[in-house]
């Protein structure tokens, strides 16, 4: 190269430096604001330190599922498979219900000290389909390195999150995003009833996600990963953390949550019931929109049209919250209501029984039946992963690790 061309090169290279490093603005300073990258170097450091320190706590899930026709057939058992992250250094697992649901055997994936991972069989110790939460129980001979269980209060929205799964198959994927919702009582997955306050987020989720932590930027567990909306992108949901540790004591006690019951149904104040049952359009509350009249409720004096303001200490104001606040209460415990009759206010304490099965509950009801939960108009599926998912439900090939049905 010519000793020309070679100071060309360098003139150019030293006018590109100097074009990038000057202001913008020739005439005293730049027209914006100069980001600095500094903070986002952190955070990202941030997420990659929770999600480093997490991965030793998070297991795979791989469950068979048994049935007379491959019995006699011989066919091999259906495969399931889903996440799960130790609570316990005992090795107390828990991951979401629908995960092992109907599962004939449990098997639990968990990485060895020296980073491999080790498979062991897996007890159900028990689980409870309303709240889609499971608690399993794994023998590895050794104590095991458990997640912290925080609070979904803890995060708020467009706060960040980190989900650790297992899905199609492939183990310890990480996904991140933000908190996009939190509340969501409008959506049923698969169609199904249950105890749902839902955390929406935009971290990816796919089939095997399913059981597997959301943490917050402290690696602390604040969700549990549970569904997606086929019909959408970005649009996962989590069981709130507060929900399982609720139901965890009963899970290990019971094997089942013995669910406290007043036999009422309830509905959100509105001005469409106010009008119904004569109230003031200015109210606040919960509704009692029905009364089982030899349900403990009904014993203790509480009627169709009641308002319920309070329940002990707290205040009322959201149905759901209501229905949870007395089924998390327990069996045999008992609760002071706050209600607002007309004008009048009253207390009723009642004794909480058990939630009856549908076979043991009695027809006697006074009224009508609350409202039923509205639609959201599209299609909400847990991800637990039992046979391959359809190519249209993911942008990229199916990976060749994605396990058969």
């Amino acid at each position: 190269m010519s000793r020309t061309r070679v100071k060309g090169v360098l003139l150019a290279a030293v006018t590109y430096a100097v074009m990038v490093a000057a202001p913008a603005w020739a005439g005293g300073g730049r027209l914006w604001l100069e980001a600095k990258g500094q903070e986002v170097h952190q955070q990202r450091s941030t997420l990659s330190q929770v999600a480093r320190a997490a991965m030793p706590s998070v297991v795979s899930i791989t469950t068979h599922q048994a049935s007379a026709d491959s019995a006699v057939s011989g066919e091999e058992p259906q495969k399931g498979i889903g996440s799960g992250f130790i609570i316990h250094p005992d090795g107390y697992i828990l991951t979401s219900a629908h995960v092992v649901e109907g599962a004939s055997d449990v098997f639990v994936s968990v990485l060895s000290p020296r980073g491999y991972p080790e498979d062991f069989p897996a007890k159900v110790v028990g689980q409870d389909p309303r709240t889609d939460c499971a608690l399993l129980k794994v023998d590895t001979g050794r104590k095991l390195q458990a997640l912290k269980l925080s609070s979904a209060s803890h995060v708020e929205v467009a706060d960040w999150i980190v989900v650790i799964g297992n899905p199609f198959g492939l183990a310890h994927s990480v996904t991140v995003g933000v908190v996009s919702y939190k509340g969501r009582q409008d959506v049923t997955p698969n169609g199904r009833d249950g105890d749902f306050d839902y955390m929406q987020m935009d971290a990816s989720i796919n089939p095997g996600n399913s059981g597997g932590p959301v943490l917050d930027l402290h690696g602390d567990v604040v969700a549990i990963a549970n569904a997606v909306n086929v019909a959408g992108q970005g649009i996962g949901f989590a069981v709130p953390i507060d929900i399982a540790k609720a139901v965890l004591p009963h899970l290990k006690a019971h094997g089942k949550v013995r669910r406290g019951w007043m036999g009422i149904a309830v509905a959100d104040y509105s001005k469409d019931l106010a009008a119904e049952y004569g109230l003031s359009t200015r109210g606040s509350g919960v509704v009692v929109s029905a009364v089982e009249e030899q349900g403990p409720a009904g014993r203790a004096g509480l009627r169709v049209g009641d308002v319920i303001v309070g329940l002990d200490s707290r205040k009322v104001d959201r149905a759901h919250k209501l229905r949870w606040q007395v089924a998390a209460r327990g069996v045999g415990k008992s609760v002071v209501l706050q209600v607002r009759r007309g004008a009048q206010p009253l207390k009723l304490r009642v004794k909480l029984e058990e939630l009856p099965t549908e076979e043991t509950a009695s027809p006697a009801v006074a009224a009508r039946r609350s409202p039923p939960r509205k639609p959201t108009g599209s299609r909400l599926e847990r991800v637990r992963t039992d046979q391959p998912a359809p190519r249209a439900a993911v942008k990229a090939p199916e990976p060749a690790a994605t396990p058969s049905p």
